[in-house]
């Protein structure tokens, strides 16, 4: 099986009641921890690429860590996604390289430019066979080249997603409903609660269309203590509660974004290892440990948060 765009994989979502995880890449070593866990559960996977791995690793190199992955996994669809395009010219690029998915995120700026640059985006992209996410509304937090301060982020209106998706001809789009960016999405003591009616009006109105959540990672403890304890000061770290995920996941919302978890399993499998065996310098060593937890989480979100397993 070839890359696949996200259009089949989200119209057999939103009629079976799941997400699709979308799981951020920087290395080999996570798309083998994210492609190993979605064939063990027979679950599709879309792996998307920032601004920041990009520029880490190189979109070639990304590509055919991707297309090893497709080799090795047919049996299974799997898309490759750009994660928060910043403008037309980054989305041609990637769409031109063989990116089977594309997000152009004009959000920070007015509707009326939003509109024209998504539009703009969809047409080049949809003439070259991908498809095309959008965003409307604003998430707070950090992530890579995205950073938003808490006092600048905006719920979507849901009063202007019909003109937004009529107007530019968008696969997909992404809302704001309180999720955020970052390991640190909320400080201690918070009640941490999705605005549901929120997405239940969205939806309302885009009856059938794909929804997409970013900064959607839980910000697992078990992983945070692990690193904590081993040398780390990942001081009030929180994420999203994942029963509110599965509960998006079962509506509208066929697309849920996740980077901030897997840093973290990969970061605590890493500082374990080097406590435990200060005389090893192999990479092969430690990296392995931290893809082992990479791997555990994305299974653990396959089946507990997104509900995708043996949907392949």
């Amino acid at each position: 099986m070839a890359l696949v765009t996200t259009t089949e994989m989200f119209k057999k979502a939103y009629g079976g009641g799941y997400a699709v995880g979308a799981f951020n890449v920087n290395n080999m070593e996570i798309v083998q921890a994210i492609t190993e866990a979605a064939a063990e559960l027979k679950s599709p996977v879309i792996l998307q690429a920032s601004a920041g791995a990009r520029k880490y690793a190189n979109s070639v190199y990304l590509k055919k860590l991707v297309e090893a992955a497709v080799e090795l996994y047919p049996e299974i669809p799997i898309a490759l996604h750009l994660d928060h395009g910043a403008d037309f010219a980054v989305c041609k690029e990637c769409v031109d390289s063989g990116f089977t998915s594309v997000m152009i995120d004009y959000s920070s700026h007015d509707f009326e430019d939003n509109i024209a640059e998504s539009k703009r985006v969809a047409e080049y992209a949809h003439e070259h066979g991908a498809v095309v996410e959008a965003e409307l509304g604003t998430l707070a937090g950090i992530e890579d080249a995205v950073s938003v301060d808490a006092d600048k982020a905006m719920f979507t209106d849901p009063d202007q997603v019909e003109e937004f998706v009529k107007r530019t001809g968008v696969d997909s789009l992404a809302i704001a409903i309180g999720t955020s960016h970052g390991a640190y999405k909320f400080k201690p003591g918070t009640d941490p609660k999705l605005r549901l009616d929120i997405l239940a009006e969205v939806a309302r109105r885009l009856p059938g269309f794909p929804i997409v959540l970013h900064g959607s990672s839980s910000v697992p403890q078990e992983y945070v203590k692990i690193i904590n304890s081993h040398g780390g000061a990942l001081k009030d770290a929180i994420g999203i509660p994942e029963d509110q995920l599965r509960q998006a996941a079962k509506g509208a919302v066929c697309k849920i974004n996740i980077d901030s978890d897997l840093r973290l399993g990969m970061t605590a499998g890493i500082r374990e290892h080097m406590e435990a065996h200060p005389d090893h310098f192999d990479p092969r060593q430690y990296i392995g440990d931290g893809r082992k937890y990479v791997k555990d989480i994305v299974a653990h979100k396959i089946v507990k948060v997104l509900g995708s397993d043996g949907k392949a």
